[in-house]
This record gives structure tokens, C-alpha cells and sequence, in this order.
């Protein structure tokens, strides 16, 4: 029997030590994991920064794993604007993915305005920014912090819907 999965899998949501209080694994090790589990592809989606993604990068071309370039970002329930409330102070939970080198670009640019321009407690981005920058990109509902399983879990079954609507509306099938 051989070691390698019988299903391939990929971990597309993954924090390192630079997700503060929510990631303890350095990248070698994340990366040496995944390699000696028989993954192909890792993605890297720490918690509102990019910045393990250069090593992040030479360490899985290193080890043969196609390198995934994310982010767990946070979008405010309202606006980048808005920074009276409690409501404003993180957002939801959204994992996004470069699927190519304009997605990068795009990715970049949304860490950097959630960072120098949505700042409030964390780096947060809104959905007008988001669509503004959403060519490229690969959108997925994140945990259990996301818009839309907040929106399930409190019942609110066709505002889900609703927002499952939007995000296909911006980002296709992806």
C-alpha cells in the first residue's frame, strides 16, 4: 500500500506564526508537513498580513509543492469608514487566493488599502473595495467567522442566499 493519500487534498486555509494568537507553525514546517503527508499544493492564509508569503513561497518551490497565495482578510460589516462601533472593529472572515499573477497584484493591493486605509483594531477591507479589486482572485467563505456561515447559524437562511448571490455575482464560479 502506498504512503501518499488515496484522494489528493490541499489545505487551502492555513495560518503560520504571523497569524498573531491564531498560528504557531513555521512555513518549513508547514510546508515540510504537507510534503511528507503527499500534498502537491499548500495554500498560505494568515490573518490579515502577507508577510510570511516570500518564504512562504521559496520554501514550497524547495520542496516540490505548488505554493497557493492567500489571506484571511476582514470585511467590514459596513464600511472602511465606519469606526464608531463595536461592529466595526474586525468584519467578517474572508479567505482569498491569487489563482494567477493579476490576482496577486489585486490581493497585494487589498492588504494594503485593509491596512493603511480600513485599519480599525485590524486590517479590514468592504465589499466595494473588494469588488474593486476582485480579477484574479478566488473567494471562499472562510470558518465559521464568515459572512455567510454567521448568516446560517443565525438562521437567516435567504440572506445567505443573498450574499452567496453577491459573491458569485463578483467572482463567478471561483
Amino acid at each position: 500500500m502506498s504512503d501518499k493519500p488515496l484522494i489528493p487534498f490541499t489545505h487551502l486555509h492555513v495560518h503560520s506564526q504571523y497569524s498573531i494568537l491564531d498560528g504557531a507553525a513555521s512555513i518549513e514546517s508547514l510546508v515540510k508537513k504537507a510534503k511528507a503527508d503527499g500534498m502537491t499544493a499548500l495554500a498560505l492564509t494568515d490573518h490579515g498580513t502577507m508577510f510570511g508569503i516570500k518564504e512562504f513561497h521559496v520554501s514550497c518551490k524547495k520542496e516540490g509543492i505548488k505554493p497557493i497565495l492567500g489571506c484571511e482578510t476582514y470585511v467590514a460589516t459596513r464600511s472602511l469608514d465606519d469606526r464608531t462601533g463595536k461592529e466595526d472593529r474586525s468584519g467578517d472572515h474572508l479567505i482569498l487566493l491569487a489563482k494567477n499573477k493579476t490576482g496577486y497584484r489585486n490581493l497585494v493591493k487589498l492588504i494594503t488599502i485593509a491596512n493603511l486605509e480600513g485599519f480599525y483594531y485590524k486590517p479590514r477591507i468592504d465589499k466595494e473595495t473588494l469588488e474593486q479589486y476582485a480579477e484574479g482572485l478566488i473567494v471562499t467563505s472562510a470558518c465559521l467567522g464568515g459572512e455567510i456561515p454567521t448568516l446560517l447559524a443565525e438562521g437567516r437562511k435567504r440572506d445567505a442566499e443573498n450574499a452567496i448571490a453577491w459573491f458569485r455575482r463578483v467572482f463567478g464560479d471561483d
